[in-house]
């Protein structure tokens, strides 16, 4: 028995002197994204290139792979908080809670939390607003996930060295305004940089710094199918926090990057812009993958998800094929067609006639253009139009508001049917979410597994 014992000490002792423990650890939780968004943004890929197949992101060639679940602890189908939470901490909680555990007093204490006390420096960055659900969980602990302004007190307790993403709401929180905020922030010692330059001016002299897009009061980064050239990017942020936290680092780092926008797409049904939004999250994942390049023996990078949104499905209509590469003709996100309608409306003075309509959904959807649609198709588009506008005199004028949310809506719809997209949902769904990872421990996490499970992996890993 000695013996036996002796040979496990030294089987023991000769894995954990060969154990790879990260310096640096990157985080990507995807909002949203399911298997089937990662699949079907790399066979859009293959398509627009005329390929039946795919053509692979940077991430999803990752050489360890996995599936998880992502239930909350009172129901199957979370919401962002508790995904959020049970990923941060590798606890369970019940939704629309953030960083608490269900008995109401507990907190959930995040790997970014240890990464700091073990002497790392972190950093939190979102294409949403900084203290929403996904990137609140890993410095904040409330009880609901809607006290914007608290959470947003804790974000400036934390002492983070870096945070990146949408300006603060306080949607929910109307005892305080959006100022406050920043002003908690500041007297915290955090550097406000507004807008990727402004940020790359700062960053030497700042101790810790947050980095908002340049237009005050945006709570989210663009989507990458809105974007136009100055608007700020996750990829810019990953950079920007890799950047900033290298600067006299000695331990390491942790960084925790969300793709927050692949959620919004997916209430929409929007699948032009959810496919989009994943290549954007695999373009700040290669950033980091640059990085792991460059240190591969002390880098661990992990992707996945909180949970998957709208019940996507490569495949509709019953019919034995796909049409991804119609999505390539739509520009615009389904939100931004909608601003773009009022604001041209109440620029002509007038309701836009359907000639002017059409115009518009060619332009940005490539209908009747590029993209054929059918009888019904148009017939369907023309009720939305008269539904939105009204007609004759009793029509609404452009300076009275209105809604122009059905038709750019039975619009995204349209471009689902004819690239064969389907969808099951306009919420959450309990579906896998998939794991990827490269790097020092990596070889972890592989097969099925709960997410909480993902987080703790990470701690042991890295020693935190």
């Amino acid at each position: 028995m000695k013996k036996f014992l002796l040979t496990l000490a030294v089987i023991f002792v000769t894995m954990t002197a060969g154990a790879k423990t990260p310096k640096y650890v990157f985080y990507f939780i995807g909002d949203g994204m399911g298997t089937n968004e990662v699949a079907a943004a790399q066979m859009y890929l293959a398509d627009v290139e005329g390929v039946i197949g795919y053509k692979p992101l940077c991430f999803a060639q990752f050489p360890y792979t996995g599936i998880a679940f992502s239930y909350a602890a009172n129901t199957f189908i979370t919401d962002s908080a508790a995904a959020g939470t049970a990923l941060a901490s590798g606890k369970k909680t019940n939704s629309g809670m953030l960083g608490m555990l269900p008995d109401r007093e507990s907190a959930a204490e995040s790997i970014a939390e240890m990464a700091k006390k073990a002497g790392k420096k972190v950093g939190i960055g979102s294409t949403v607003c900084i203290n929403h659900a996904t990137p609140g969980s890993f410095y904040a602990h409330q009880l609901s996930r809607n006290n914007y302004h608290a959470i947003s007190n804790q974000l400036a307790e934390s002492g983070f060295e870096f945070f990146g993403g949408g300006h603060f709401s306080s949607a929910h929180d109307r005892r305080f305004d959006d100022g406050g905020s920043y002003k908690v922030a500041e007297d915290a010692g955090y550097t406000i940089a507004m807008g990727y330059d402004e940020y790359k001016a700062n960053a030497e002299s700042a101790d810790k710094i947050i980095l908002f897009p340049q237009q005050e009061g945006m709570e989210s980064l663009k989507f990458l199918i809105d974007r136009e050239e100055d608007d700020l990017t996750l990829a810019q942020l990953t950079e920007s926090a890799i950047d900033f936290l290298m600067k006299d680092n000695k331990k390491g780092f942790f960084i925790m990057m969300e793709g927050g926008k692949i959620d919004h797409s997916g209430h929409g049904n929007d699948a032009a812009s959810t496919v989009k939004e994943v290549i954007d999250f695999d373009n700040a994942i290669q950033v980091a993958y640059d990085f792991y390049q460059k240190h591969p023996k002390e880098t661990l990078i992990v992707v996945t998800a909180d949970h998957e949104t709208g019940g996507m499905s490569m495949g509709s209509l019953g019919q034995y094929r796909m049409n991804l590469q119609a999505l390539q003709y739509q520009n615009m996100s389904e939100d931004a067609f909608s601003t773009h309608l009022e604001e041209l409306g109440r620029k002509v003075g007038d309701v836009l006639t359907w000639e002017e309509v059409e115009a518009e959904l060619k332009e940005h959807f490539g209908f009747w253009d590029k993209v054929r649609l059918s009888k019904d198709q148009e017939n369907r588009l023309r009720s939305a139009y008269v539904e939105t506008f009204g007609m004759g005199e009793s029509a609404k004028k452009a300076e009275e508001y209105y809604s122009v949310n059905k038709l750019s809506d039975l619009a995204v719809q349209i471009m689902s049917e004819i690239a064969l997209v389907g969808w099951s949902s306009g919420a959450h769904t309990a579906a896998y979410v998939p794991v990827f990872a490269i790097g020092a421990g990596a070889e972890n996490f592989t097969g099925q597994m709960d997410n909480i499970d993902i987080p703790m992996k990470i701690a042991e890993i890295a020693n935190y």
